[in-house]
C-alpha cells in the first residue's frame, strides 16, 4: 500500500452565503501545478487551456483513467479510480465550499473512460466531472455539502474517502478497510490541542485585503458565514496562542477591510472581519492554508448581479415552444420575485430551452436573443429595446442640459477651515484655465482670503457637487514629529617618551686639570654640551652663569600633550670629587581619554511640508569687496534639521532629510576653520521605528620617533637617545531618524 494523503475543506457554509466562494465553473480554474502555487478561484486566476477528449490523448501522456466507480460505505462515500498503470505519486486537490466541490489534478494523464460525466446520486456525492487538457486530467467530485477527504494508491487503482459525518477523514483500501495513517503528517497529535501556527493581512494589487491563516494541518474544519459587518470564520476543534489573540485595524491598508479580531470561544476559535462598502469575498484553501481574500465592488445599477462570482439566482428549466416574449418575461418575474415593466415595443415571439440554469442567466439569454437591454431601479427592471432605451436616456441628458439653462441661480458661503481659499482658483477657473472649471457655464465665485470664504453662484447641482468636493479636501492634514538623533564617540590615547643627557666637567673651574689625558703625550680632551660649553669647560671662555645649561649632550624631552608638560625624573652620577657629573633626566607623559556627544533636534510639521530647525553661532570673516575695501561676512557653525514628511496610505513615513552638525574647528590666519558633518537623503521608516541614516567610522594611528643615529638603535641604551610618540584616535558618527505621526486627538489638543 503507498503513503496516504489526507485534505479537508471548510466547514458547510450557510445555504443563504451564496457568495461565499462561488465559482463560475470549477473547470475554469487554473490546472495545480504544486499546492504552493495554487492561485485562490476568482482571484485573477488563468482561464483552463481548452479541453480535449478522449479520442485526443496526449503524446507524452504515461497513465490514463479508464473507470470511476462509487460505493457507499455507511455515511462515507467511497470512489474507485481505477487507472492504466498503477501511479507513482498521489494527484493534487483541493476543495472549494461554495458550490461544494473536490477537485483533483492527474498530471501526464489521459481519459479513457470515453465519458465527461457520471451521474452517481451517492450519499452526499451527486456526481463526477472529468476533463482532459492537454496531458493532464481533471476529476470534479460536485457534492451536496463540504466535506472532508482521504485518498490512498492501491495498486493500480487511487481510492477516495469522502467521509459523511463532516469530520476527519479516514482512508480505506479497496476491501473497505482502514490504511495505517502512521505517515501521515498531516494527522493532528490528539494528546494535545491543535493551534492555529501563523495570522497574515495583505494588501493585494487591486485593492482587495487578504486574510492569510497557516492552519496546524490539513483537516482543520473552518465555517465561514457572513453577518451584519463583515465575515465570521470560525476554525473548529483549534486552539489560539498567546501572540495570535489581537485585534488589528487594517484601515490605513486601503482595502474594504477594516478590522480583524481573533479570540478563542470554547473548544474553537473565531475571527470576525469587519467590511465596509460594497464588496464580495472568496476563501481558498490550499494544503495547510487557509486564505479570505474580501474584493472591493463597484456597484453597475443595471447588472443584476454585482461582482464577478457569476449568476446567483435559483436554477430553473424552460421549455417554451414559440411562446411570446412577454410570456417568458412573465414566467421569469414569478419566480424571481421582482416586478418587471416590459415597454409596449417588446414583441415577438422566441423558441427557448434551457436546463437548470439560474433565472437571472436566463433573463439574460432572453434578452439578448430578441436585442432588448434592461435599466434597474430597486426592484423594478424596466425592459425595452436597446435603441428605445438609448434615445429616451439621449433625450433625457438634452433636457437637463436645457433645464440647466434655465435653472435658477443660488447663492451660498462657504467657510473654509484648513485650506486655504487662494487654492480654488484653479477648480473655479479664476486663473484663466477654463478646462479645470467645476463650475457650470454660468456659475461664478468670489473668492475672500481674509475671512477664509467661498461665495459660489450657481445651479443647485453645482452647489452640491462643490460642497462635497470641500467636505473631501477640507480635512485637517496629518502631523507627523520627526527626532533627529546624531550621536558623535570619541576614543583617544597618546603617549610621549623622552630623556635629556648631559656632562659637566668642573676641574677647570675648581684650579684643576680640564679633561683627559690622551695616551703618554700631554695631550687632553674634554667633552661640552655645545661649542659654548666646552669652552667653558676648557677656559676658553669664561662662565656666564649658563656653564650648566651648556652641558646637555641629547635634548629629547616628552612633548606636552593639550598643554599639559611631561613628567620628569632625574639623575646624576659624580665623581668623588664632585667634579665630574653625568646627568639623566627621563620624561613621559600619557593621556587616554573618551567622549559622547548626543545632539537631538526634534520638529513637528504638516504632512509633505517643509520644516526646518537650527541652533548655533555664527562665526564672523573679513572679506574683500570689489571696489577694495573689506566687510564682514558671517558663516553658520550650527545644528541643522531640514525635513518634508509624506505619509503612506500603508502607515509609513517617507521622509527627505537633511542634516547639518558643524562646529567650530581650529585657528588659521582667515579665522576659524568649521568642522561640517553633513547627512542629506530619503528614507521610508514604519511609524515609530528608527533608522540609522549612516555614519562615519574614523581611527588615526601614529607613531613618531625622533633618535640620535646610531645611538639610538642600541638596544635599550638607545632609549636614552630619542623621544618617542604614539597616538590612536577613533571617533565614530552616527545619524538616525524617527518619524511618529501624530495622533488626531492629540493635534486637536
Amino acid at each position: 500500500m503507498s503513503p496516504l494523503i489526507t485534505s479537508a475543506s471548510p466547514h458547510p457554509a450557510r445555504p443563504a452565503w451564496r457568495s461565499v466562494l462561488a465559482v463560475a465553473t470549477l473547470l475554469a480554474q487554473p490546472w495545480l501545478v504544486q499546492p504552493a502555487l495554487a492561485q485562490a478561484p476568482g482571484a485573477g486566476a488563468a482561464p483552463a487551456q481548452p479541453v480535449a477528449t478522449a479520442a485526443q490523448p496526449a503524446a507524452t501522456a504515461t497513465n490514463g483513467i479508464e473507470s470511476v466507480t462509487v460505493n457507499q460505505q455507511g455515511a462515507n462515500v467511497i470512489v474507485k479510480i481505477a487507472m492504466k498503470n498503477a501511479p507513482d505519486k498521489l494527484p493534487i486537490g483541493f476543495t472549494i465550499t461554495n458550490p461544494a466541490r473536490i477537485a483533483l489534478d492527474f498530471g501526464a494523464t489521459v481519459n479513457l473512460t470515453g465519458r465527461n460525466t457520471f451521474e452517481f446520486n451517492q450519499g452526499d456525492l451527486r456526481s463526477v466531472n472529468l476533463v482532459q487538457a492537454g496531458e493532464r486530467a481533471r476529476l470534479v467530485f460536485n457534492l451536496k455539502r463540504s466535506l472532508n477527504y482521504a485518498a490512498v494508491i492501491d495498486g493500480n487503482a487511487i481510492i477516495v474517502t469522502i467521509d459523511g459525518s463532516g469530520g476527519l477523514a479516514t482512508a480505506v483500501d479497496a476491501t473497505g478497510l482502514p490504511v495505517a495513517q502512521a505517515v501521515n503528517a498531516a494527522k493532528p497529535d490528539k494528546a494535545q490541542k491543535q493551534l492555529l501556527r501563523d495570522l497574515d493581512f495583505r494588501r493585494g494589487s487591486n485593492g482587495e485585503g487578504r486574510i492569510v491563516v497557516d492552519l496546524p494541518n490539513s483537516q482543520v474544519a473552518v465555517d465561514v458565514r457572513p453577518n451584519a459587518n463583515g465575515l465570521v470564520v470560525d476554525f473548529l476543534k483549534t486552539g489560539l496562542p498567546e501572540t495570535l489573540r489581537r485585534r488589528l485595524d487594517v484601515t490605513d491598508f486601503g482595502t474594504p477591510v477594516s478590522q480583524i479580531t481573533t479570540v478563542p470561544q470554547g473548544d474553537n476559535v473565531r475571527m470576525t472581519i469587519d467590511a465596509k462598502g460594497l464588496w464580495e469575498q472568496s476563501v481558498y484553501q490550499s494544503d495547510t492554508q487557509l486564505v479570505v481574500d474580501v474584493r472591493p465592488l463597484k456597484e453597475d445599477p443595471n447588472k443584476l448581479t454585482q461582482g464577478t462570482q457569476g449568476y446567483r439566482g435559483e436554477k430553473l428549466s424552460f421549455n417554451f415552444q414559440n411562446v411570446e416574449v412577454r410570456a417568458a418575461l412573465q414566467a421569469i418575474a414569478d419566480i424571481s420575485g421582482l416586478n418587471i415593466i416590459t415597454s409596449d415595443s417588446v414583441s415577438g415571439n422566441l423558441t427557448l430551452r434551457l436546463r437548470e440554469v439560474p433565472w437571472d442567466q436566463a433573463l439574460d439569454v432572453v434578452l439578448q436573443a430578441k436585442g432588448l437591454d434592461m435599466r434597474k431601479n430597486g426592484s423594478v427592471l424596466w425592459i425595452a429595446p436597446k435603441e428605445e432605451l438609448l434615445t429616451k436616456e439621449k433625450l433625457e441628458l438634452e433636457q437637463r442640459a436645457q433645464i440647466a439653462d434655465l435653472e435658477p441661480l443660488k447663492s451660498e458661503i462657504f467657510q473654509l477651515n484648513y485650506q486655504k481659499a487662494e487654492s480654488f482658483k484653479t477648480v473655479f477657473g479664476l486663473d484663466g484655465e477654463a478646462k479645470n472649471r467645476v463650475l457650470s457655464k454660468r456659475g461664478s465665485a468670489i473668492i475672500e482670503p481674509r475671512t477664509n470664504q467661498l461665495f459660489v453662484t450657481d445651479i443647485a447641482s453645482k452647489l452640491e457637487d462643490i460642497r462635497k468636493l470641500i467636505a473631501r479636501t477640507d480635512v485637517a492634514t496629518k502631523q507627523v514629529l520627526i527626532e533627529a538623533r546624531i550621536v558623535e564617540a570619541s576614543d583617544s590615547f597618546t603617549r610621549n617618551l623622552g630623556a635629556k643627557l648631559g656632562f659637566a666637567d668642573l676641574r677647570t673651574l675648581r684650579g684643576g686639570d680640564t679633561g683627559y689625558q690622551i695616551g703618554g703625550s700631554g695631550n687632553r680632551i674634554g667633552i661640552g654640551g655645545n661649542l659654548t660649553g666646552i669652552g667653558q669647560v676648557t677656559g676658553q671662555t669664561p662662565d656666564r652663569g649658563d656653564g650648566y645649561t651648556n652641558s646637555t649632550l641629547i635634548n629629547l624631552p616628552a612633548a606636552p600633550i593639550n598643554g599639559l608638560a611631561a613628567g620628569n625624573l632625574a639623575i646624576s652620577l659624580f665623581s668623588s670629587a664632585a667634579n665630574r657629573f653625568l646627568n639623566l633626566e627621563l620624561s613621559a607623559l600619557e593621556a587616554d581619554g573618551n567622549g559622547k556627544i548626543i545632539s537631538s533636534p526634534r520638529v513637528v510639521t504638516a504632512d509633505k511640508s517643509l520644516a526646518t530647525i537650527e541652533q548655533g553661532l555664527e562665526l564672523p570673516y573679513q572679506v574683500a569687496t570689489s571696489s577694495g575695501a573689506t566687510s564682514i561676512v558671517f558663516r553658520k557653525a550650527n545644528l541643522r534639521l531640514e525635513v518634508t514628511p509624506q505619509i503612506t496610505p500603508d502607515g509609513n513615513v517617507v521622509i527627505d532629510v537633511d542634516v547639518n552638525k558643524d562646529s567650530v574647528g581650529q585657528e588659521t590666519r582667515a579665522g576659524f576653520a568649521i568642522d561640517t558633518k553633513h547627512v542629506k537623503t530619503q528614507v521610508m521608516v514604519e511609524n515609530g521605528g528608527t533608522v540609522v541614516l549612516g555614519g562615519i567610522y574614523q581611527q588615526i594611528e601614529r607613531t613618531t620617533v625622533s633618535k640620535v643615529p646610531v645611538l639610538g638603535d642600541v638596544p635599550v641604551l638607545g632609549m636614552l637617545f630619542k623621544n618617542t610618540g604614539r597616538t590612536n584616535d577613533k571617533t565614530e558618527l552616527l545619524v538616525f531618524i524617527t518619524p511618529k505621526i501624530v495622533a488626531e486627538r492629540l493635534s486637536a489638543r
